[in-house]
């Protein structure tokens, strides 16, 4: 992986104009706790707010790429004063919990990790290297782009702990894979391969373990090298299209291009083909 600055357990760099964020709990299958689950959030909002930063990769060291929420060191709210939380970030039963501390608790916590990949104005690839499992297969899902390393699986484990899947599980997988299929995971919990998550539709491409890598850096660098903001116009269109009518999606449609053409990426998009030349995109 890029070198990087270690802070605790997550690696960070900018390399090229992507931003590489690296869980790295290998000995937890990088499971996310409180702390990275912030800093991963602070993180893709640096990247939309900085203009030197054009991609970013989500990817992880190990065996695990994540095996859901690992949040026994986050700060007290309800019951988990008295006995930590579940597994999946959930507060237990029992003790001192009162009606909204699980709701709250998901809405700060996972949801806010989903949210902040679909929000992110970058193009964010997940470089999937192992399994994962409830909110980390989300968090893949919410990426743009998934490339998936041949050992690689994903568990919609919710069902097997008795839980209903959070994390924008039910938002995300129906709009990539259909209500039927969706059910299937979510009801059975059964562990997908990497390349039936292909024939799926979740993960774009299945790779060798050791092309992972240098395949999720050419597509970054390839990706950090076009119009940035015409990108993100595209992300904010494809992420609401099924949300909305004709009549509003045509209507963000235009409104987008509206927007991006007064980038001087649009122009020189255009300058470049009447010129017959290769275009120099700036991201800007």
């Amino acid at each position: 992986m890029p070198i990087g600055a270690l802070v605790e357990d997550l690696l960070h760099s900018v390399e090229n104009g992507v931003s590489w964020i690296t869980l790295n709990r290998p000995e937890a299958m990088n499971a996310v706790t409180w702390d990275q689950r912030e800093r991963i959030i602070a993180l893709l909002g640096d990247a939309s707010a900085d203009p030197d930063v054009r991609a970013v990769v989500l990817t992880a060291t190990g065996r695990g790429f994540c095996a859901g929420a690992d949040l026994r060191g986050a700060p007290a709210v309800g019951a988990s004063a008295s006995g930590g939380r579940s597994e999946m970030g959930v507060p237990p039963a029992g003790g001192g919990r009162v009606a909204g501390d699980v709701a709250r608790t998901i809405r700060l916590g996972a949801q806010r990790l989903i949210g902040a990949v679909l929000d992110c104005e970058k193009p964010v690839i997940a470089a999937v290297n192992g399994t994962a499992a409830g909110i980390g297969a989300h968090l893949a899902f919410a990426c743009d782009l998934v490339l998936a390393a041949e050992p690689a699986k994903f568990i919609e484990v919710f069902v097997r702990r008795g839980l209903v899947p959070d994390g924008g599980g039910a938002y995300l997988l129906p709009r990539l894979i259909g209500p039927q299929r969706t059910k299937e995971l979510m009801f059975f919990g059964d562990a997908v391969t990497a390349h039936d998550a292909r024939e799926l539709g979740l993960v774009n491409r299945v790779v060798p373990a050791e092309e992972l890598e240098k395949t999720a850096r050419e597509w970054a660098e390839r990706l950090a090298q076009g119009p940035t903001r015409a990108l993100a116009l595209t992300k904010q269109l494809v992420n609401a299209s099924l949300d909305t009518d004709r009549a509003g999606a045509f209507a963000a449609e235009a409104a987008a291009q509206e927007i991006n053409m007064t980038t001087r990426d649009a122009n020189e998009g255009v300058a470049s083909f009447v010129e017959r030349r290769t275009p120099r995109y700036e991201g800007r």
